[in-house]
């Protein structure tokens, strides 16, 4: 199935310039997302997942289904002061300042295979820190799945050594 025909490019959002890549359009049709979920589902079985961890929001909405179908457990990945129990954290880049993410301390296990998933591979800010907070909680990223890389924006050049999916390229 070619994915991107379900994406709409909305241009110009959020500021001039910029291509949007608008992945409702690919949710709302229940046979384009079902079919891009089996993907990452059949990557994940392949790497002997135990855990799909996302960052809020849209890897919440990539990793779940994933997590269901496979009949394993979920961690999010939010920004700081949104989660209610001991957290561990990171600080990261953004374009103009900082952020920091936070994930519960207790979320995964030493040694636990974690497959991180969210729907877009930019400049790898985001995903660099998820990746930091798993593996300060011990456990292995086995795995990075996206459904779309901007590959102009060199985001998988923070992502060397790790095993990573994008079901489309743009």
């Amino acid at each position: 199935m070619d994915l991107k025909q379900f994406v709409t490019i909305v241009p110009d959002w959020p500021k001039p310039g910029i291509q949007f890549k608008d992945i409702t359009t690919l949710m709302d049709n229940g046979d384009a997302f079902k079919y891009a979920t089996d993907q990452i589902v059949e990557f994940a079985q392949e790497k002997k997942i135990d855990k799909i961890v996302g960052p809020e929001a849209r890897g919440f909405i990539i990793g779940c289904p994933v997590a269901y179908s496979l009949g394993i457990g979920f961690a999010p990945v939010r920004k700081e002061g949104k989660l209610p129990r001991d957290v561990v954290k990171v600080e990261y880049g953004l374009e103009y300042g900082k952020d920091v993410l936070t994930m519960h301390k207790d979320a995964i296990r030493p040694g636990e295979r974690v497959l991180i998933t969210d729907d877009l591979l930019a400049t790898g800010g985001t995903i660099d820190a998820t990746i930091q907070l798993v593996e300060k909680l011990g456990g292995v990223v086995a795995g990075i799945a996206f459904l779309i890389e901007l590959s102009y924006l060199n985001g998988r050049d923070k992502l060397n050594g790790y095993d990573v999916i994008a079901l489309m390229k743009f």
